[in-house]
């Protein structure tokens, strides 16, 4: 799909079981990254997908979730660019915001690829497909990087998008530090500071919307739970409770697809409850 704003990619999209079979029927929308791992293992960059069709297909016969459309956003070569957010960039004192664009290749380009999801993709959608449309029947989720960006999409248009699952987020966004302690120990300490603070100034208010994370303890996932463990106090200083907000650990999980399949029941049932 072409853009004005970001890299043309692919985008997949998963009608439910039954869909043709109800033309009066509207369904909510889940956009997700790195849509090329969600459904196909044959397409999938590491030969594993989420099983995502399995999952929600399975939880809707149930009725344990609202049945989705699923919207699989494709990645491109820019991805750590696309998914990096602009606001955390932009919070980040001057020599790690150096540091981390000279690894990334440049400036971040999440500000462009938000748009093209709520400007161009999103109308598409909802035009073609028969969509609930509205703020409460729209999610976004990804893993890894994708979790940074969906968090930040709940940021930054917060009237388009009711939930956000953040999945194995890598909050660290950079690898190279990570196998000595001391270094990982000061780059967490100052990024987590900036983490919070545009947590704390652009989070939407409680009340109004969902947001999931969940983190493993093995492989990229080890190197979370500080991280994590801040983010999650600022939020709830927020004052979002556990209704709105959920921070799970799923002991032994590691940072790949096969541990993403496994626990995807838990994003899904909590983004896409009956209500």
């Amino acid at each position: 799909m072409a853009s004005a704003f970001a890299q043309p990619r692919d985008v997949t999209v998963w009608l439910p079981p039954g869909y043709d079979d109800a033309p009066d029927r509207r369904y909510p929308v889940l956009y997700m990254h790195d849509g090329q791992n969600l459904f196909d293992g044959s397409r999938a960059a590491y030969g594993k997908e989420w099983g995502v069709d399995e999952h929600v297909a399975r939880l809707s016969a149930t009725g344990q979730i609202r049945t989705p459309i699923v919207v699989g956003i494709h990645n491109t070569p820019l991805r750590l660019r696309e998914y990096i957010p602009a606001n955390l960039i932009a919070a980040l004192p001057d020599d790690m915001r150096a540091d981390v664009q000279a690894i990334y290749g440049g400036e971040p380009l999440s500000d462009g690829y938000l748009r093209f999801i709520v400007r161009e993709l999103k109308p598409f959608i909802d035009r073609t497909y028969r969509t609930s449309p509205g703020r409460v029947d729209t999610s976004i989720m990804g893993s890894s990087m994708g979790g940074l960006i969906s968090l930040y999409a709940l940021m930054r248009y917060p009237l388009t998008f009711g939930g956000a699952a953040c999945v194995s987020t890598h909050w660290p966004i950079r690898i190279e530090q990570l196998s000595d302690p001391d270094a990982l120990a000061a780059w967490r300490d100052r990024l987590t500071a900036a983490w919070t603070g545009v947590v704390r100034a652009d989070l939407p208010p409680r009340g109004g919307h969902y947001l999931y994370f969940d983190r493993g303890d093995e492989t990229l996932d080890a190197f979370y739970a500080e991280f994590q463990s801040r983010i999650d106090a600022t939020i709830r200083g927020e004052g979002w409770t556990p209704d709105r907000f959920r921070s799970l650990v799923f002991p032994g999980a590691e940072h790949n697809e096969a541990s993403w399949n496994q626990r995807l029941d838990v994003p899904l049932t909590f983004l896409l409850s009956p209500r």
